[in-house]
């Protein structure tokens, strides 16, 4: 009776759980790119640009740096105007899981009807069908509104955060940020 209460696993399940155990890593690590938040908010670092320049380089430094981050923050504002269209809530939220499972989440090539299908293909037909399928849905202007408000948010803070402490580390191929 050691076995009281189990589920017998069937033949497909290892393989299975190994998918899912590899998607969690890939999400994980995916999410690891992401900054603090509190280094998107610090208020020491934030103040205007001396010159036009000078904030055309810290948009670069900072969209290099808070990459993942602007993503979220662009998506969740995305998400919450969709809160009031329930059925292109759905749609974005079926767009996004197709995403993970074709183009993000995948270790071998895609291959159809014995084709293999090539990443640049697979991303081309997936952008494609976002914009379709989301076009499809009563909710255009308030996606196109809800991401101009996204991208907003993005130019404004990248221009005003300081990139002093910013360094790029070459080995690393990226930006770290500095302990002082």
């Amino acid at each position: 009776m050691t076995n009281y209460g189990t589920i017998p696993a069937s033949s497909g399940t290892p393989a299975r759980l190994e998918y899912v155990s590899r998607a969690k890593e890939r999400i994980k690590a995916g999410l690891s790119a992401r900054r603090a938040w509190r280094e998107m908010f610090e208020f020491h670092s934030f103040n205007l640009p001396s010159s036009f320049s000078g904030a055309v380089e810290r948009v670069k430094t900072n969209a290099a740096y808070f990459t993942t981050n602007y993503v979220i923050v662009i998506l969740l504002i995305i998400f919450l105007s969709l809160l009031w269209h329930p059925i292109s809530l759905i749609v974005f939220i079926a767009v996004m899981a197709a995403w993970l499972v074709l183009y993000f989440l995948r270790d071998e090539p895609l291959v159809i009807c014995g084709r293999r299908i090539t990443d640049r293909v697979t991303l081309a037909v997936l952008s494609v069908l976002t914009v379709v399928v989301l076009l499809l849905t009563d909710a255009v202007a308030n996606i196109l509104v809800a991401l101009a408000v996204g991208v907003v948010v993005v130019v404004i803070h990248a221009p005003v955060m300081k990139t002093d402490d910013l360094v790029f580390d070459e080995a690393a191929g990226g930006l770290l940020r500095s302990s002082g």
